[in-house]
């Protein structure tokens, strides 16, 4: 399986199919360029799994990818690599690129966890190194973390939409993520609609995929709910919690304040008025924040110009009431 680890970026399933495309794409400048990194990246990962080109570098020269696509370390997981190593030694070399930008360092390509434990033994990291521009880098860190980390849904989610702040295009992305346009396109809409302080404080949430994510999507879309996210995630109730708990935690939290009755408005009133003589009616509603007033039958021109000509007395008295009321005078 991880020999084609790239069949779905490259397109190329046969050798005749292989011989095609390149012809098709020989007169296309960068386009010919890009498509023969991705192919020879190809062949690169076939001999990588050969056991080909693989040196001893020391850890503390390799830095981190240019690009996250994990939320946290699953520290029990690590553990169990670590103490595997200690004891049969790395037996899977990690890919590395020279630094783009600092000469005699190296960037991870794939393998992050592998090169934490050869710092923590201080031992050598068995590793590959590949020429790789950041397309190629980006794709082959994709499909090799989407295949052997098991990314969660959310980190999935979150790497792409990373790649699109970067610049990258989204056939890029589906090539790094093996999805197609419609998840692509729900794993965006997750990632850009729940804020990220409540993404990184729920974490990657492993057991959790992507129709929870979508349901507490539309849950925090509305204002209110989103308020309230943020309060639940600063709880020590909350906090208490890890793993896929701390979503179930915040989705109960905004559920039931969904199914919770709300109050009426104490200020909210509407009513009419009539005299007995029947010669004006009036109908008023009160919301608290606005008074409507609207009068009619024989009197009401003539009552409503009586009652605007009047306002700054009727304002004066409403002002001695209060000040009466609360003053207990």
């Amino acid at each position: 399986m991880r020999k084609n680890l790239l069949a779905g970026v490259t397109g190329i399933e046969t050798p005749s199919a292989a011989k095609e495309a390149r012809s098709e794409y020989a007169s296309r400048g960068a386009s010919r360029s890009m498509r023969m990194s991705i192919d020879e990246m190809a062949e690169s990962a076939k001999r990588m799994i050969a056991g080909e080109g693989i040196v001893s570098l020391d850890a503390d020269l390799v830095d981190e990818s240019f690009v996250s696509d994990r939320l946290a370390e699953d520290e029990e997981s690590y553990i169990q690599l670590r103490e595997a190593i200690r004891e049969r030694g790395q037996s899977t070399p990690i890919l590395v690129r020279p630094h783009p930008n600092i000469a005699g360092r190296y960037m991870i390509v794939f393998g992050r966890r592998r090169t934490r434990v050869a710092r923590e033994l201080k031992i050598p990291v068995r590793a590959v190194i590949k020429d790789l521009e950041d397309i190629a880098h980006i794709i082959a860190q994709g499909q090799e973390n989407t295949a052997r980390a098991n990314l969660s849904f959310i980190e999935k989610a979150l790497f792409a939409k990373k790649l699109l702040a970067m610049g990258q295009t989204k056939k890029t992305i589906k090539s790094a993520l093996t999805v197609d346009d419609t998840l692509l396109s729900r794993m965006l809409s997750v990632a850009e609609a729940i804020p990220t302080p409540v993404i990184e404080a729920i974490g990657a949430a492993n057991s959790v995929g992507r129709d929870r994510w979508e349901e507490l999507k539309k849950l925090v879309i509305r204002p209110k709910n989103a308020e309230l996210a943020q309060q639940v995630i600063g709880s020590g109730e909350f906090r208490s919690k890890s793993g896929s708990d701390r979503f179930h935690h915040l989705l109960w939290h905004l559920k039931a304040a969904r199914r919770a009755p709300q109050k009426p408005t104490q200020t909210r009133q509407a009513g009419t008025w009539a005299p007995d003589d029947k010669m004006v009616a009036a109908n008023y509603r009160n919301t608290g924040k606005t008074f409507s007033l609207s009068l009619s039958s024989r009197d009401a021109g003539e009552f409503g110009s009586f009652i605007s000509s009047s306002l700054e007395s009727l304002y004066r008295a409403f002002r001695e009431t209060r000040v009466k009321a609360e003053t207990g005078d």
